[in-house]
This record gives C-alpha cells, structure tokens and sequence, in this order.
C-alpha cells in the first residue's frame, strides 16, 4: 500500500514574549535631558544672593521681635516690680501692684490671650532661609513665652504674695530654677540666630528676651 501524503500545516515556532519590546526612541531621550538641564539651570536662577538672604533675615527678625515683645515686655516689668518691693513703709502695697503686674504679664504670654504669639506659631519660614533652621527658632520663641515665661511670672506673683519665711523661700526656689529655664532656652534662640546673622552678614536685632 501507498503511504498517504500529510497534509499539516507548516511549522510555526511560537514567540519567547507575548508582545514585542519596543525600545525608547532616541528623541525621547533628548527631551528628558533637556528638561533635566532645565530644571537645573531655573533652580539656580532663583538661588538667593548673599544680599536677598541678609534682607530676608532682617525681615525674619523683625517678625520675631514683633511677636515676642509685649511677652518680654511683661517678664521685664515683672521683675523690675518683684525687686523694687523692698520692705518699710509701701512695701505691702508695692507687693499687691506686683502681683498684678505678673499675673497680666502672665496672661498676654498666652497664645490664646494674644494675637501675636498666636501668630507667632503659625509662622511660616521663608523659603531662603530654609537651611537656617528657623522655624526651630519659631517653636523655641513660642515655648519661652508659654510655658515659661507665665511660668517665671507666676513664680514672681507668689514671691511676691508670700507672707510666711518658708512660703517665701519656696517660691524664690521656684524663681531661680524656671529662671534658669527660660534662660537656657534664650540661648538655644540665640545661638541658631547668631550663626544665620554671621552666614549673612544681615545687621538686625535679636528678639529681647529678659530673664
């Protein structure tokens, strides 16, 4: 017998991948080299000079002081009046006025007594002045005014107030240690200051802090 003739289809190998890769062209790689090199140069371009950085700081200040001041002013006159007290003759009455004046102080250092400190904590640093670490500077100025310096003004109210050796001498002792406390924080302020004051040559005031 004959063998019959196959008629199957012809062999196709099946591909390695489902789809074909298809590779970047090569003017796709030029645009994204081209946007690459312009973001460079646009960052560069708004690169602050030493003179905008300095203006800048003076403004930064300015702010600083603005909402630190009637705080500072309080503490100052709170203990101008504790060591003004003396003893004869107006001493009680000297020693009433200075309570008062503590506790007013005391309450404008409140962020929720007044519009500057509260202002104060929403603060936004300049973008130029990011590498300075202000806005630490920002929350050290918030927390000297409250909880500290209320708490020195509070301390200074029942100096003020106490009538017995022992009470007397349990309220300096607080005096002195939150004394000490608003005071390390100061110079926490100070030294971030100082260094952004030195980087840029700006001639601005620090923020008066009384302690």
């Amino acid at each position: 017998m004959d063998t019959p003739t196959r008629t199957d289809p012809p062999y196709v190998p099946i591909r390695a991948t489902r789809w074909p890769v298809r590779k970047t062209p090569r003017w796709a790689w030029l645009v994204g080299a081209v946007l690459v090199i312009a973001a460079v140069l646009v960052g560069l371009a708004h690169k602050p000079t030493h003179s905008q950085l300095a203006s800048d700081l003076k403004g930064y200040l300015a702010d600083m002081r603005t909402g630190t001041e009637s705080c500072a002013g309080g503490v100052s006159e709170s203990m101008t009046a504790l060591h003004g007290i003396g003893t004869g003759a107006g001493a009680v009455s000297r020693a009433q006025d200075t309570i008062q004046i503590a506790h007013t102080g005391a309450a404008n250092c409140e962020p929720a007594n007044s519009q500057p400190i509260d202002d104060l904590s929403q603060y936004q640093v300049s973008e130029s002045l990011a590498g300075f670490h202000l806005d630490t500077v920002v929350n050290d100025l918030v927390f000297w005014c409250s909880p500290y310096a209320v708490r020195v003004q509070d301390d200074v109210a029942n100096v003020a107030g106490a009538t017995q050796p022992a009470a007397r001498q349990q309220a300096e002792a607080a005096l002195s240690r939150d004394t000490a406390i608003l005071n390390a924080e100061r110079a926490k302020i100070d030294k971030i200051l100082l260094h952004a004051i030195h980087a840029t040559g700006a001639t601005a005031q620090l923020p008066r802090l009384p302690g």
